[in-house]
C-alpha cells in the first residue's frame, strides 16, 4: 500500500510573524519560524535554525 502524508493546513499568523520588503514580498520573522518549530532549509532570511 502506498500512503501519501496528508497536507496540514497552513499556519494561522499572528501579528510580528512576517513584514513586506521594499519590493512587497513578504518575509517571515523569527517568531514565525520559531513557531513553525523547524527548519524548512529554504534559506530564509530570519531562520533562527541556521547553523553559526
Amino acid at each position: 500500500m502506498n500512503f501519501k502524508k496528508k497536507p496540514s493546513p497552513p499556519m494561522e499568523l499572528r501579528p510580528g510573524d512576517y513584514y513586506f520588503n521594499e519590493q512587497g514580498l513578504m518575509v517571515f520573522t523569527a517568531q514565525y519560524h520559531l513557531r513553525r518549530g523547524y527548519c524548512c532549509s529554504s534559506g530564509c532570511k530570519h531562520c533562527p535554525y541556521k547553523e553559526k
